[in-house]
């Protein structure tokens, strides 16, 4: 759906409230009620419900993952931030913050109620920035909306629901042009794999399976809202390239040989944690950055977290899995190390393939190998979850895919958030997508940013 068809639709919907509320109470008052609306873990509800919704769309997003996904993220959480922020205690708007991001908390009446202006600009910016999804699957973005505004708009009044909308139109939109001024990003993701790119060729560097070209080569250019690829530590491979028998490269590809081959030979734990966080597979999964924010609104449940603190971890998370992709690809394209897959059938077993190659077209993924992104996005996650909820320990099970028959994504239980991204950086390994030192450089990567990220002070 367009964006001017979804606003249509939008005010169209507002109209019916607007006149059922008239209609149905003669002495509604167009005045502010109160100056600071009185907020429950009805707004937390409101939030999870949200990104309930974009996880269903992210499954069925298409050319988006991981990089332009995780991109949509940091604003879309960045506008239900913005939106809320007045009523935060102790929280401070960004526009001081992020270079060129403009917003005028003067066009915020006093009697907007934050629910209503949330629900307005999270239906705006899901229009917005998952741009490649189907009109069908969209429809649930103005279904929810609409089905919101009715049962938040029964207690307010004409002048609050308007104030409201129009608040969170507003931020969505300045969210909105400020992603547009990073002509970088808005070139590539619409570009994700250009024919400008040419992959260097040698031993040991990557190449693309057959039909494929390089995805999203071009990522390092793409703005980070906290740290750069300039501010993070670049560690090149511990060990180079060699067909020696005894050389640590090929005792490292041995091992994904023999590890991914027998985890599906035998069904076993470790094909179960391969497919547990695989998140590879467009219309199967989410995708590897959706999963930290499905983690993320469990774990919003599990600590009934209020709307304030809510908000504060889907930003912070927002801006680490953005600001983990540009670092972590850059370094993929400047190190271009070839996939094992490649270098097994080559040397080893002529007869390897990875265990993804059963749900996608190619066995891997179309880009570099190390480091590994979806240990980076682990690691950056897992340290944004301990600053949130006061240190690694935790007991949780992840239900992300319970119920999945396609594959094995029955839940499992962890301690601490370290031992989850620990395990989910491993999974490439019985996968047969990466090497252990892709996994082991992925984590390291992704801590290093979660520092950076929970330095970043949103009070001032």
């Amino acid at each position: 759906m367009k964006r001017s068809h979804f606003k249509t639709l939008f005010t169209l919907a507002v109209t019916l409230v607007l006149l059922q509320s008239c209609a149905n109470d003669d002495d509604a008052q167009d005045t502010a009620i109160v100056d600071t609306p009185v907020v429950t873990n009805a707004t937390t509800q409101l939030i999870t419900d949200w990104n309930d919704l974009w996880l269903d769309l992210d499954r069925y997003t298409d050319a988006m993952r991981p990089n332009s996904t995780a991109r949509a993220l940091a604003y879309i959480h960045l506008a239900g931030y913005e939106t809320a922020v007045a009523d935060m205690d102790g929280y401070t708007s960004n526009e001081e913050r992020l270079q060129g991001f403009n917003i005028n908390e003067n066009q915020r009446e006093d009697n907007v109620d934050v629910n209503l202006a949330l629900n307005t600009c999270y239906a705006l910016v899901f229009d917005h920035f998952m741009f490649s999804v189907s009109n069908n699957e969209k429809a649930a973005i103005a279904i929810l909306q609409e089905n919101k505004v009715s049962e938040l708009s029964t207690d307010l009044s004409e002048s609050e629901i308007e104030n409201s909308i129009e608040w969170g139109t507003y931020v969505a939109e300045r969210v909105i042009a400020y992603s547009q001024s990073d002509t970088d990003a808005e070139t590539q993701i619409l570009d994700p794999n250009p024919a400008s790119y040419v992959a260097p060729t040698g031993d040991g560097l990557w190449i693309a399976a057959e039909g494929e070209s390089a995805w999203f080569p071009y990522w390092s250019s793409v703005r980070a809202f906290v740290i750069s690829p300039d501010e993070t530590t670049s560690i090149p491979p511990a060990y180079e390239y060699s067909t020696a028998t005894t050389s640590e490269y090929y005792i490292a590809m041995e091992e994904v040989n023999d590890i991914a081959t027998v985890a599906r030979e035998e069904d076993n734990e470790d094909l179960w944690i391969a497919e547990f966080w695989s998140d590879d597979v467009e219309s199967l999964m989410m995708s590897p950055p959706g999963r930290q924010f499905s983690i993320a609104n469990q774990l919003i449940g599990q600590a009934d977290l209020g709307y304030e603190q809510s908000l504060e971890l889907l930003l912070r998370l927002g801006f680490a899995i953005n600001d983990a992709a540009v670092s972590a690809w850059d370094d993929k394209y400047t190190y271009d190390t070839q996939r094992p897959s490649t270098y097994i059938r080559a040397t080893m077993n002529t007869d390897f393939d990875t265990n993804l190659a059963r749900f996608i077209d190619s066995p891997n993924p179309a880009f570099p190998s190390y480091p590994s992104g979806h240990a980076t996005f682990a690691g950056v996650s897992a340290g944004v979850f301990a600053h949130i909820f006061g240190g690694d320990a935790i007991n949780f099970t992840d239900r992300s895919h319970e119920g999945r028959v396609e594959f094995n994504g029955v839940p499992r239980t962890y301690n601490s958030f370290s031992e989850m991204a620990q395990e989910n950086a491993y999974s490439r390994v019985p996968l047969g997508v990466h090497v252990q030192i892709d996994s082991d450089e992925g984590i390291r990567l992704g801590y290093e940013i979660s520092d950076a990220v929970n330095d970043f002070d949103l009070t001032n």
